[in-house]
């Protein structure tokens, strides 16, 4: 803009508005200019400083201002590489992932698996969509895992184990070996497994130290059963709850699709920081969003695992719920924090203490509860009938109550117990037989149905004799060694009776879909 104006002798002459901006222009290409010389020298100065300058180091990895990032991760992927195998199982349905030339988003899993409610939703959509989820075939399916130890021992997913007759481990393009799966715990979704032929195999081992996010993570596998595949990402989040119970889970970026899961994922030194589960993906393909069981939690179920074959877990028997800011003002509570009881579940462990529906549990044997999740893990961590000190709130005092813990039971005794209903019996594991046992007349009765004799199979071990040799679950052993059963204890009772007689093996009386048939199980493997 532009205005007339009269000089001091009356003549015309034209001025800016207002040279303020002319101004401000001028010194602000000076500032420039005097900071570009400002950033030259201090670039200078930088690149004197130890650590400072980004330059190639004689170990093939680059410097930056916040220490060495690799180059490559050639070296970490020789390292690791032989120790991860890909695992083919056989008679295996909607539990692993699943011939890769079946193009589907997610695993068919049973109602009482720990990542059922997480994929759900995404499976209602896609059946609204007209997308319904094809199920895999049964006679193969493929998945990925790590030897820990150098005799053999194999560590991967529950799902891709869960129902198999057959399990195999190869090292990329070698041979198969056969394996026998050692426990499981569809709690966390881990199995344990050791290959059967001797020999000494490359092995890895846990991460000690907790990874941060930005961390970098290799992800190893057998995606679309291509074998041997390496992807590199970072961690992306940590404590991440995907509808698995108490437990935590980390998010990765790197890529992971079908294929890979019970495959690790390593740190830079080639510790495993965590094993590949789960992905977010509408689609079934990878988009950035993967799951892994931490380090820490693995190293807890597996060492059970390989002692015993399961995972024992505290039960409490309640149904909780976290405590929100007008529930805190509404109890007395200066913040929001425990876990408020909802519900206790008829004949469980609270039931037969002093707890309350409207308690509030704010520490467990002296720790303080931050959530329900909180509460359900601390919990799970101790071991079955032992004693829980939990202090409550109740009337805004605080009690302590002393609580006699139970066995965690599974998803399907839980609303069996919920419903009213009378809780399936405690199965029992028979590892010399390769058969989880349960009794057929308390199990008829829960389902109103007619008073069963023999003893039911509840599960048969993945590639036992018991297996090789036609009894499945739902099968009922009637007789032992000549000797009528109806409980575990029977069984139990009349193996031994044939060890003490010297029998190598005992025969088993058994009822099937087919009729019934005599089956000999060896007991001296000597």
């Amino acid at each position: 803009m532009v205005r007339p104006a009269a000089d001091a002798g009356g003549r015309l002459s034209i001025h800016a508005a207002s040279s303020a901006p002319f101004r401000r222009a001028r010194r602000a290409r000076a500032w420039l200019v005097a900071s570009l010389a400002g950033a030259t020298a201090l670039a200078v100065s930088l690149a004197h400083l130890p650590g400072q300058a980004v330059a190639q180091t004689t170990d093939g990895s680059v410097m930056t201002a916040f220490g060495a990032a690799p180059s490559s991760f050639a070296d970490v992927v020789d390292k690791v590489k032989g120790s991860v195998v890909s695992i083919y199982v056989a008679g295996n349905r909607g539990g692993a992932d699943g011939n890769p030339e079946i193009p589907f988003a997610f695993p068919d899993l049973p109602n009482d698996h720990p990542l059922n409610e997480f994929f759900k939703q995404f499976k209602r959509d896609k059946e609204g969509q007209g997308q319904a989820t094809p199920t895999p075939p049964s006679a193969l399916a493929q998945g990925s895992g790590f030897i820990i130890s150098a005799d053999g021992y194999v560590v991967t997913n529950n799902h891709v184990v869960d129902g198999a007759s057959k399990v195999e481990v190869s090292f990329d393009e070698n041979e198969r070996l056969e394996a026998d799966v050692i426990g499981t715990d569809p709690r966390t979704d881990l199995a344990l497994l050791k290959i059967k032929k001797p020999g000494s195999y490359p092995a890895v081992g846990f991460a000690e130290k907790p990874v941060r996010v930005g961390d970098w993570v290799l992800a190893v596998g057998n995606p679309f059963g291509l074998g041997g595949t390496v992807t590199a990402g970072i961690v992306s989040a940590r404590g991440r709850d995907i509808g698995s119970g108490p437990y935590d889970y980390l998010q990765i970026d790197a890529a992971v699709n079908r294929g890979n899961s019970g495959g690790p994922a390593f740190n830079l030194v080639g510790e495993v920081v965590g094993i590949n589960t789960a992905i977010f993906s509408p689609s079934g393909g990878n988009v950035g969003i993967a799951f892994a069981v931490p380090a820490d939690l693995a190293k807890q179920v597996i060492e059970q695992l390989k002692t015993s074959g399961s995972v024992r877990r505290g039960w409490l028997g309640v149904h909780i719920q976290n405590v929100t800011d007008d529930m805190a003002k509404a109890l007395g509570m200066s913040e929001p924090a425990g876990a408020l009881i909802t519900k206790i579940t008829e004949d469980g462990p609270a039931a037969k203490g002093k707890l309350e529906v409207g308690d509030t549990v704010v520490a467990v044997n002296g720790e303080k509860i931050g959530n329900s999740r909180d509460l359900a893990r601390k919990i799970a961590d101790l071991p079955p009938d032992t004693n829980a000190a939990l202090m409550v709130l109740r009337d805004g005092k605080e009690t302590e109550i002393s609580v006699l813990l139970g066995l965690f039971p599974g998803s399907t005794q839980i609303a069996s117990l919920d419903e009213g209903k009378a809780a399936t019996p405690e199965t029992k594991d028979m590892a010399e037989l390769g058969l989880s046992l349960a009794p057929a007349s308390a199990l008829a009765a829960q389902k109103g149905g007619e008073p069963q004799e023999g003893v039911l199979i509840t599960r048969v071990e993945a590639s036992s004799e018991a297996a090789e040799k036609g009894l499945v679950t739902g099968d009922i052993i009637l007789e032992v060694a000549g000797e009528k059963v109806a409980t575990p204890g029977d069984v139990v009772t009349g193996v031994d009776g044939a060890k003490s007689r010297g029998r190598k093996a005992v025969l088993l009386r058994v009822k099937s879909a087919d009729g019934e048939k005599f089956v000999a199980l060896t007991i001296d493997k000597s």
